[in-house]
C-alpha cells in the first residue's frame, strides 16, 4: 500500500482524536490540504465565508468535541484568522490551524510570489501565526510522523492552538516511516502527575476543607476544556460544597444542582446572597483556577483573598502560600472524589427562573425576553452567547437542568457567536443549539448565515436589534454617534443567503414573541428571529463606574 502524503497523514491522524469537520477557505498554497480532506475517511469539509469566520467555527466545534481544525492559506488567509485563533489560545480549546505555503522549489529559487511583500522572505508570517498557538512546526516527509506527535501531545497537554506549515509540495510528498497510531481524545492522558507532589496537594486540600467552616467552590471552563466537567461535578455532589460560577465559566455546572449557588462577580453582577456566600467563605476551592478580569469580578470588586483561596489549575495547585506543581487536574480531581466526606450543611440559597413579565400588546424588550427563552430550553440544548449587552443578561439568567452554554467574556471578540454557533450545533450529536446576539456583532460576521444554510445545520437564533453597538454605548459616557449602525432588515437574510426551511419571523411585541417561540417548538428546520430592542434600554454607565473599570481619570491627590 501506497504511503499516505503529509496531508493526508496529517489529517487522518488529527481526525483519529474524534474531529469530523474541517473548518476553512480554500487557497492556491494550501491546494495539497484541501485536497487531503477530501480524500480522509470520516473527515468532512466546511467551506466558511472568510478564514476569521472558520476560526471562529473551529473555536465552538471545539468546544463541544475538545478540539478542531483549521486550514488557511498562507499569509492573507493564516494572518485573517489569528483573531480566532488568539481567541482559542485565551480560552484554552486546541484547534489545529494547517497553513499551506510556497513550495521548497520557489523558495529555494528565491521567487517573488503572491500574498508577500514583494521579496523573497517566505518565512515572515510564521512567528505571527505561532504567536497565537502553544506549539508549530512546519511539515516535511522526513518529520512529519515525529513532529506531528510532538504538536498534538503539546497542544493536548496546554489545551491550547497549534500552528502547522505544510507547503504545497510536501503536502503532496509521501511521508517516510512508520506512521502512528491514534486514540480518540477521550482515551489520551493529556498530563501527569509526580507522585509525590500530587499525594501532597490531594492531602493539602483535604486537610483545608476539613477545617473550614463555610467553604465554598467556584467551578470554570478548564474543567471542561481538559475533559473533566462530570468528574468536577461529581466532587460538588459528594462534597456537598456550595458552588459558584464566574460570568465567564457561564454554563460550566448543571445549573439545577442543589450545589449550584449563583453567578459571582463581585459586586456587579452577583445577589446579595452570593456575594456573602463567597465573601464570608474561608475556603474558596477554585477547581480550574479564576481569570481575574475586570469582566469576570464585577470590575475588581470579587476579588480573592490568597490566603483563603485553594486553586486546582490545569497542572498545578496553589493552597494559601503553598504551590505544588506538575499534578494534573484530572489526577487531583480522581483523588478528591475517591477520598473526600460529605458535608451535611446546604447553602441554603433558594434560586428560581425570573418571572415572565410584559402584556401581549407591550413592546418587546429584554425584561420580557429572556423569561421566555428561559422557559423554552430543555436538557441537553447549548446557549451561545456574543460578547455585548446580551452577556450580560444571560449570565445571570437561571440555565434549567442540563443545559449548557458558551461565551468568549474572556476574549471578547464581538461577531464570535454567529461563527461559533455553526461549530457547536455541527459539532453537537443531541439537543438544540440556541444563539443570542446582539445586532452590532451580528453585523461582522453575518455572512455566516449562507453557510448554516448550505449545510443544512438548524440553530435557533435571536438577533436582538436596537440599532447600535450597544455595549459601547453603555460605556461610552455619553453616548455617541460612532455608536449607530446600519439598519439591516436582519429576518431577510436567511432567505437572501438560500436557507430552506428557516422559519423567520420579525417580532416586535410580547404577543408575536410568544407566537414565534410556539412556532419554534413545532418547527423541524433553523430558525432565525430578529427582536426589536429599544435603544434607549443602552443608558450610559455614570463615569466613576465607568472610571472603576477603565482607569481614565486623574486621581485626587491626598
Amino acid at each position: 500500500m501506497a504511503s499516505p502524503t503529509v496531508a493526508q497523514y496529517t489529517l487522518n491522524r488529527l481526525s483519529q482524536l474524534g474531529i469530523d469537520r474541517i473548518f476553512g477557505v480554500p487557497g492556491d498554497y494550501a491546494f495539497a490540504i484541501d485536497d487531503a480532506a477530501e480524500l480522509v475517511p470520516g473527515l468532512s469539509w466546511v467551506a466558511c465565508a472568510n478564514e476569521l469566520n472558520a476560526a471562529y467555527a473551529a473555536d465552538g466545534y471545539a468546544r463541544i468535541r475538545g478540539a478542531a481544525i483549521l486550514s488557511t492559506t498562507y499569509g492573507v488567509g493564516e494572518l485573517s484568522a489569528i483573531n480566532g485563533v488568539m481567541g482559542s489560545k485565551a480560552h484554552r480549546l486546541p484547534v489545529f490551524h494547517l497553513v499551506g505555503m510556497p513550495s521548497e522549489r520557489i523558495q529555494k529559487q528565491g521567487l517573488i510570489t503572491h500574498h508577500n511583500l514583494g521579496d523573497n522572505v517566505y518565512d515572515r508570517f510564521q512567528p505571527l501565526s505561532a504567536a497565537a498557538a502553544c506549539v508549530s512546526a512546519v511539515l516535511s516527509p522526513d518529520n512529519c510522523i515525529d513532529e506531528l506527535e510532538r504538536v498534538i501531545r503539546e497542544a493536548l497537554r496546554q489545551s491550547m492552538p497549534a500552528y502547522l506549515v505544510i507547503s504545497e509540495v510536501n503536502g503532496g510528498l509521501p511521508v517516510l516511516g512508520t506512521p502512528a497510531a491514534g486514540q480518540p481524545l477521550t482515551a489520551v492522558k493529556r498530563q501527569r502527575s509526580v507522585p509525590q507532589e500530587l499525594e501532597a496537594a490531594v492531602q493539602t486540600i483535604l486537610a483545608r476543607l476539613e477545617a473550614a467552616s463555610h467553604p465554598v467552590a467556584v467551578l470554570t471552563h478548564l474543567v471542561s476544556r481538559y475533559g473533566v466537567r462530570d468528574r468536577a461535578l461529581e466532587f460538588i455532589r459528594k462534597t456537598n460544597l456550595p458552588t459558584a460560577l464566574t460570568p465567564n465559566d457561564k454554563g460550566t455546572i448543571d445549573e439545577a444542582m442543589p450545589q449550584y449557588a449563583g453567578l459571582y462577580a463581585g459586586d456587579w453582577s452577583s445577589s446579595e446572597a452570593v456575594r456573602e456566600l463567597v465573601g464570608q467563605a474561608d475556603v474558596v476551592l477554585a477547581i480550574g483556577g479564576i481569570v481575574t478580569t475586570e469582566l469576570n469580578t464585577g470590575l475588581w470588586t470579587g476579588q480573592y483573598d490568597p490566603a483563603r483561596l485553594v486553586s486546582i489549575n490545569d497542572n498545578w495547585v496553589r493552597a494559601g502560600g503553598k504551590v505544588f506543581v506538575n499534578v494534573a487536574i484530572d489526577d487531583v480531581l480522581n483523588a478528591l472524589c475517591e477520598r473526600v466526606t460529605t458535608r451535611c450543611a446546604d447553602h441554603g440559597l433558594k434560586l428560581a427562573s425570573s418571572a415572565l413579565t410584559g402584556a401581549a400588546g407591550d413592546t418587546t424588550t429584554s425584561a420580557n425576553f429572556y423569561p421566555r427563552l428561559q422557559q423554552r430550553l430543555r436538557a441537553g440544548d447549548t446557549v451561545v452567547i456574543e460578547t455585548g449587552t446580551c452577556m450580560t443578561h444571560l449570565n445571570c439568567m437561571l440555565l434549567p437542568q442540563g443545559v449548557s452554554a458558551e461565551g468568549q467574556g474572556l476574549w471578547g471578540s464581538i461577531g464570535w457567536a454567529t461563527p461559533a454557533c455553526l461549530g457547536v450545533v455541527m459539532a453537537k450529536t443531541s439537543g438544540h443549539t440556541w444563539m443570542v446576539t446582539g445586532d452590532g456583532s451580528h453585523q461582522l460576521t453575518l455572512n455566516e448565515i449562507a453557510v448554516m444554510g448550505r449545510y443544512g445545520v438548524k440553530p435557533r437564533i435571536f438577533v436582538l436589534n436596537n440599532g447600535l453597538y450597544g455595549i459601547e454605548d453603555v460605556i461610552s459616557e455619553r453616548g455617541h454617534g460612532y455608536d449607530d449602525l446600519a439598519a439591516v432588515q436582519y429576518h431577510l437574510l436567511p432567505e437572501a443567503f438560500g436557507c430552506k426551511n428557516w422559519l423567520t419571523a420579525k417580532v416586535s411585541t410580547v404577543a408575536e414573541l410568544d407566537h414565534v417561540l410556539d412556532q419554534i417548538d413545532n418547527h423541524d428546520g433553523a430558525a432565525y428571529i430578529e427582536v426589536m430592542i429599544p435603544n434607549e434600554e443602552s443608558q450610559p454607565m455614570p463615569g466613576s463606574t465607568i472610571d472603576s473599570g477603565y482607569k481614565l481619570r486623574t486621581p485626587q491627590p491626598g
